[in-house]
């Protein structure tokens, strides 16, 4: 399942990525040739960026090139490591849980329901926001099987 889910975010970001490059060439093309700014492109590429943001926190979580401070884990080994290993993982999961499936549920739930629109877009922001949940999920997910992987894999 971890290459299935790898394979979908891996190609989900290269196709955001390139999306969001080729707006921004449209972007400078259209203010410094054409002299006529496209009024769609800055509000797109935030939205983007939000998306590879946090699709990509996700994503390296799953191949656990995550941000960490390993001056601690450095000094230790055996029991305790595998008890620091797992205190960072359940921390982990606790706070994509309550913040980023259940708070960003509730964030998508009110943009949607007030009917709260981009300016220049006029999309939903709900749709937008949809990513917070999602990404809340995958990093849940990744951090499961990082868990159950060989003890000595779960080193951060």
């Amino acid at each position: 399942m971890r290459k299935i889910a790898d394979q979908i975010i891996e190609k989900t970001l290269i196709l955001l990525l390139a999306l969001m490059l080729l707006q921004v060439l449209w972007q400078v093309f259209s203010r410094y040739i054409l002299r006529v700014p496209s009024s769609f492109t800055d509000e797109l590429s935030r939205f983007l960026l939000i998306w590879i943001g946090l699709l990509g926190a996700s994503y390296a979580t799953g191949k656990k090139m995550h941000l960490t401070i390993d001056l601690l884990p450095n000094y230790l080994t055996g029991r305790k490591k595998k008890m620091l290993d797992l205190l960072i993982y359940v921390l982990v999961m606790l706070f994509a849980l309550l913040v980023m499936v259940i708070g960003g549920i509730r964030l998508v739930y009110i943009t949607l329901t007030l009917g709260q629109t981009s300016s220049a877009l006029e999309i939903p922001l709900g749709y937008i926001y949809m990513i917070i949940p999602f990404s809340g999920i995958m990093i849940i997910f990744y951090s499961l099987l990082n868990l159950l992987e060989e003890p000595s894999k779960t080193a951060s």
